[in-house]
C-alpha cells in the first residue's frame, strides 16, 4: 500500500488540472483559481485518512472543490457585490493574447450561468463521465443529459449576444 505522501502525489497529479479548470470556471481568474485549487488539495490532504472509498476519489475531490469555490464566492460577493464577475473578466481579458480570446469568451459566458450550471458545464468540458457528474450534482443521469442540453442552449444564447458586438 502506498504511503500517504505517495498517494497524495498521485491524486494531485491525476486531478489537479481538472480541479483548476473547475475553479477557473467559478472565478474567471487564474490566480484565484490556483489559490482555490491549492486550498482544495490542502483539504484533501487533511482529510485523506477519512476518505471511505464509497465514491470515486475524483468525485470526493470535486465535491471538496465545489464547496471551496462556493465558500469563496460567498465571501467575494459580500466584499464586492455583483461587480465581481465583470471586474475579474475585464482584468483577465486584458492579460489574454489573441490566441486565448475564444477561451476567455467561453469562460465569460460560463461565468454568467447559475452556480450549479457552471459546475456541470465545467465538468463536461473536462470530459468527466456523465455518471460521475450525475453523482456529484445529485441528479439522475437522464436528468443530467437534459440539463446539459439546456445549459448548452443557454451558453449559445449568451455567446451570440457577444458576437453581435
Amino acid at each position: 500500500m502506498l504511503n500517504k505522501e505517495a498517494l497524495f502525489k498521485e491524486i494531485f497529479q491525476t486531478n489537479s488540472k481538472k480541479i483548476f479548470h473547475l475553479c477557473y470556471g467559478y472565478t474567471g481568474d487564474a490566480e484565484a483559481a490556483n489559490d482555490l485549487m491549492q486550498e482544495t488539495f490542502l483539504k484533501v490532504w487533511q482529510n485523506l485518512d477519512k476518505f471511505r472509498n464509497q465514491a470515486m476519489i475524483s468525485t470526493w475531490i470535486y465535491r471538496i472543490a465545489v464547496n471551496t469555490c462556493l465558500s469563496w464566492l460567498r465571501v467575494e460577493k459580500r466584499q464586492q457585490k455583483d461587480e465581481l464577475t465583470d471586474s475579474i473578466i475585464e482584468n483577465k481579458q486584458e492579460d489574454l493574447s489573441d490566441k486565448n480570446e475564444q477561451v476567455a469568451l467561453l469562460y465569460k459566458c460560463i461565468s454568467q450561468l447559475e452556480e450549479n450550471e457552471r459546475i456541470i458545464i465545467t465538468m463536461v468540458l473536462d470530459e468527466v463521465p456523465y455518471t460521475e457528474i450525475a453523482e456529484i450534482s445529485g441528479i439522475s443521469e437522464g436528468n443530467l443529459r437534459v440539463k446539459i442540453h439546456r445549459i448548452k442552449l443557454k451558453l449559445t444564447d449568451i455567446y451570440n449576444k457577444y458576437e453581435r458586438f
